[in-house]
């Protein structure tokens, strides 16, 4: 039996919709897609978006379907009210991104890349204090500094305790400083 008016149609396939009739979501999706869709393209601009917005729509309408009450609004309110916080996530998505976009392309500029000039007497006195370190701690400092490895990675790869693996970075960094603290007074 077909409703005699378009709000016993609303009433009818609201009905259906809620309990779970996926012919009645058809029904709906065809009746409220293009105007979901229209309201997409035009706060968004773009097809595709817009095309994603409404299958997010009511994706979330049917998984929220549970949640609509008929009392407090018609069917057709409840999906544009949907509608338009998925229009708004798109919007902060696309903020994002571009937030994204200009913080690589200023990350990776050309004049990001250009670093401090190396200063070669610093490198050697580095590498000379480097090389008074036992064997172990020597070898932890490298893989922690020009290998850029988590203490995790090191105890891992080294197959050391994870205390043991602190302690030398610890040790050594205090020895380092030490030394290149008293080359520099006596320069």
């Amino acid at each position: 039996m077909q409703p005699a008016s378009d709000a016993d149609a609303d009433a009818h396939w609201s009905a259906r919709f809620v309990s779970g009739d996926e012919v009645a979501l058809a029904e709906i999706y065809r009746r409220w897609s293009p105007v979901v869709f229209t309201l997409a393209l035009r706060s968004l601009g773009d097809r595709r978006d817009a095309e994603d917005v409404t299958q997010r729509t009511f994706v979330s309408a049917w998984t929220s379907r549970a949640g609509y009450d008929a009392s407090k609004a018609k069917l057709s309110t409840w999906l544009v009210s949907i509608a338009r916080r998925r229009i708004a996530d798109m919007h902060e998505s696309r903020a994002r991104i571009r937030r994204l976009h200009e913080e690589m392309e200023r990350v990776t500029s050309p004049a990001d890349l250009v670093s401090a000039p190396v200063d070669l007497s610093e490198t050697l006195l580095l590498a000379n204090e480097m090389r008074q370190l036992t064997p172990d701690a020597r070898e932890v400092m490298r893989l922690a500094f020009y290998d850029d490895l988590t203490h995790e990675e090191i105890s891992q790869r080294l197959d050391m305790p994870l205390g043991t693996v602190k302690s030398h970075i610890r040790r050594s960094l205090v020895r380092m400083r030490d030394r290149l603290e008293v080359s520099h007074v006596t320069s």
